[in-house]
């Protein structure tokens, strides 16, 4: 990782000490996404097939994964494994159901009902890598609240293996979830596919998921294009900043930073500390730790573009993490709680030495699809209000109408509005008559 003495940088360096990997490759990404999107829209399955044999080395007879598929799967896995699914499955409906939205309904004035009622979106999309590691766990994070808001058709993209079967894991938790539609798709080309449709993939309302810069890159492209389908939010690369006091434990922040560093080396880890011997010390321990990794030479990438930042206290920490705005936020303080009121932009918090952000991938109950890139400054994270609709509703009485309506007409012919004036007027009229 980078060294760097953040009083010492100008304004320009700092800018660039905070730049993510994908945000310094993005105009390549963004020409290979767009014709690969094309292409989808034009050839449909054609197109899959194609890329799947480009990218992944074959295609597999039929992208939906089979019922004896779905069986094979669950018989394969170990019984641990299907127990540690299960129940963090149950730990993430625990905690989305307690803070799901409620419909409310109220008298604004007497005569005058309003509503909020929620309905499910009816056809979602949902990615769920399995690039270079499965993930069943994003797998729950999504299917979970999808299950929670009732949506009626999810399908599930994920890519296949070597083998072209799907990752038995990844079935296991998406038949968890009560999702029957996975697909062996995988890239820009899956959202592609979920988002225009092809003969094999239904197409989508809205998508979901993390994934790498194409991935991230694709979701945003067809959120912009006419008949394409909306997203959740930017959900890239992942990423990890790290704040730390004098008091930390070295080897915890080391695997913490690790941790975010093996999902890929467009990864990005930060460590801010006011303690130039913490760092010295981390420095170390990722050396000694990344000596015995499996996923060594990916973390050894990411932590190529990370960066290890000394500050001159906690509180100008908490100012260059906010500037930040990571997807995971690590406060190894000794008293942690104290500070959270001043974070201001962060998609997922940890607090003290005993939280490690891999609790909140997999199995503490929060969810694992964060906004990267920066968007935790407007976004949050997905739960089940993500996958329903909120309408709102109003009945006026007569009564009703005679209370609130000259407000109405006054607002409209402020503006020049007639047609809005007379709407009202023509019934207030006939309220009088």
């Amino acid at each position: 990782m980078q060294r760097l003495l953040w009083n010492a940088l100008d304004e320009a360096a700092r800018e660039q000490a905070l730049r993510r990997p994908a945000q310094q490759t993005r105009a390549d990404t963004a020409a290979a996404v767009a014709e690969i999107l094309q292409a989808v829209r034009r050839d449909g399955d054609a197109a899959l097939r194609r890329y799947a044999e480009r990218f992944d080395g074959r295609a597999p007879e039929r992208f939906a994964v089979s019922a004896g598929e779905f069986e094979q799967a669950e018989r394969s896995l170990s019984p641990a494994l299907r127990t540690a699914i299960d129940e963090a499955g149950e730990r993430i409906a625990r905690f989305h159901e307690a803070g799901m939205t409620r419909p409310y309904a109220l008298d604004t004035a007497e005569g005058v009902r309003c509503e909020r009622v929620l309905r499910p979106i009816r056809r979602v999309g949902l990615y769920v890598p399995a690039g270079s590691a499965p993930l069943p766990s994003t797998a729950l994070m999504l299917g979970v609240p999808a299950q929670l808001a009732g949506c009626p058709e999810v399908a599930l993209c994920t890519p296949s293996r070597a083998d072209g079967s799907a990752d038995p894991a990844v079935l296991y938790a998406a038949r968890r979830c009560g999702i029957e539609r996975v697909y062996k798709l995988g890239g820009a080309q899956a959202i592609a596919a979920m988002a225009f449709g092809t003969a094999s993939v239904g197409k989508c309302d809205k998508l979901f998921g993390p994934g790498n810069a194409y991935v991230t890159e694709a979701k945003r492209q067809v959120a912009l294009l006419e008949g394409g389908a909306a997203i959740d939010l930017p959900a890239g690369p992942s990423e990890v900043l790290v704040i730390a006091d004098a008091g930390a434990r070295a080897d915890f922040v080391a695997a913490d930073l690790l941790s975010q560093a093996e999902h890929g080396p467009d990864s990005q880890v930060i460590l801010l500390s006011d303690d130039a011997a913490l760092l010295d010390a981390v420095d170390a321990e990722l050396e000694r730790q990344l000596a015995v990794l499996s996923r060594a030479d990916t973390a050894r990438a990411a932590l190529g573009a990370s960066r290890s930042i000394l500050v001159d206290s906690i509180d100008s920490a908490l100012a260059v993490s906010n500037r930040y705005a990571p997807e995971h936020l690590i406060l190894a303080l000794r008293d942690a709680r104290a500070w959270l009121g001043e974070v201001e932009a962060a998609g997922s918090v940890f607090l003290g030495d005993w939280a490690p952000e891999a609790l909140g991938d997999y199995c503490s109950g929060t969810n694992h699809v964060l906004p990267t890139s920066g968007a935790a400054r407007y976004a949050g994270g997905v739960n089940v209000a993500s996958f329903q609709v909120a309408i709102t509703v109003q009945e006026v009485q007569p009564q009703g109408l005679r209370a609130i309506g000259p407000c109405a007409v006054e607002l409209a012919t402020a503006e020049g509005l007639d047609a809005h004036r007379e709407a009202v007027a023509l019934r207030l009229r006939a309220v009088a008559a």
